[in-house]
């Protein structure tokens, strides 16, 4: 199939095609004798691969790596644990990271609704938020 039969089958346009074959992630495509690329069924699975590894969260960098082992004809499934396991933890750190910042939102709105607009200084930004 041609670039473009890839990019609709697939659901990724043609420069993020052509950007993953010059990163390594796609093999070369062959060509035509018109010079069109042409590329397998294999390179839609792998397609497939590479989207479903962005939606767990790992960087083309990460899926570099793991494509890399398989084409050395190693199992990456110990690889890919520890990515995922890697992502796990950084999910859970944002999670807390997030949850302090929500309380610190809450806690800003609530003290703003004792507060009077007419008690801004000209010199203060905004009394909300404070600052030393």
């Amino acid at each position: 199939m041609r670039i473009g039969e890839l990019a609709l089958v697939t659901g990724v346009n043609t420069q993020t095609l052509r950007f993953y074959e010059r990163r390594g992630l796609l093999p070369c495509a062959s060509r035509e004798a018109n010079g069109y690329r042409h590329y397998d069924e294999a390179t839609v699975s792998r397609l497939q691969f590479i989207r479903a590894s962005q939606a767990a969260g790992l960087t083309l960098t990460e899926i570099s790596s793991i494509l890399a082992l398989r084409q050395v004809g190693e199992v990456p499934c110990e690889h890919v644990i520890t990515l995922l396991t890697g992502k796990l933890q950084d999910v859970h750190t944002r999670q807390r990271e997030l949850a302090l910042l929500e309380t610190e939102l809450q806690h800003l709105i609530e003290v703003s609704q004792d507060l009077d607009p007419a008690d801004c200084t000209a010199g203060a930004v905004c009394q909300i938020i404070p600052h030393p």
